[in-house]
């Protein structure tokens, strides 16, 4: 099955959640995010954007890996977001924090 269009590109607002965990007492939404790549129309590239929940001060922060799924199908792409553990979601969002 192909996805839609507007699902594979890189605006598109919120993404597919692909699972919630803890960090440093807060929690974060992980979400998969699709980036076009013209030079492979055949493929499905995906980045994982971390969203943290309001804080008491009302601010949110994002961080974001760079293009680490890359798939022949979109229900490729999303199972494969999917199958990682809250282990391997922590140490992609502390790899994607500035450092502290």
């Amino acid at each position: 099955m192909i996805a839609p269009q507007q699902s594979r590109g890189t605006n598109q607002a919120g993404g597919v959640h692909v699972g919630t965990i803890a960090h440093e007492g807060l929690l974060w939404d992980a979400y998969l995010e699709f980036a076009d790549d013209p030079r492979r129309p055949v493929s499905f590239r995906g980045r994982l954007r971390f969203d943290r929940a309001a804080g008491p001060d009302g601010a949110g922060e994002s961080a974001q890996t760079t293009v680490i799924i890359i798939e022949e199908s979109y229900e490729e792409a999303v199972a494969k977001a999917r199958s990682m553990d809250d282990r391997q979601l922590s140490a992609l969002l502390r790899s994607a924090l500035p450092e502290r």
